[in-house]
């Protein structure tokens, strides 16, 4: 996941208030393969604006959004639920907020678009299409 974020301009975010703590918690992992993902989360809970949950639209990805998004490269459109790593299950589309993609998407709301990059050093686009709230 190498990048140079400074380059980059990355469109306003907000989170639920309720997610913040853990996710600030989640976001303090520094060793192995998510230590990058991790750095990247903390950046992006630094600039997000947090709000109480009753207070967040619901165009807003947060932990439990059944999002759909477009992959700008590809043109390919993809539907995820966001969650927490214990969650995760990718034969389910459940996308841990500590992958790239779930940790870009976070905070995100329709028809933002965001760049990231993956682990591989590859940039991505996404834009989210659709969100609700996943039962």
């Amino acid at each position: 996941m190498h990048r140079d974020r400074t380059a980059e301009k990355r469109p306003p975010i907000a989170i639920d208030a309720n997610h913040f703590a853990k996710l600030s918690a989640l976001s303090l992992l520094t060793r192995g393969p998510i230590m990058e993902v991790c750095e990247y989360l903390r950046e992006e809970l630094d600039r997000a604006h947090v709000l109480p949950a009753e207070t967040l639209r619901p165009d807003i990805v947060s932990l439990g959004s059944q999002v759909e998004f477009r992959e700008e490269q590809t043109g390919t459109v993809q539907e995820i639920i966001l969650v927490y790593p214990l969650d995760a299950d990718i034969t389910r589309r459940r996308v841990s907020v500590l992958t790239p993609v779930g940790a870009a998407l976070l905070g995100l709301s329709v028809n933002q678009t965001i760049s990231f990059h993956t682990r591989t050093g590859e940039k991505r686009e996404l834009t989210v299409l659709k969100v609700r709230r996943a039962v």
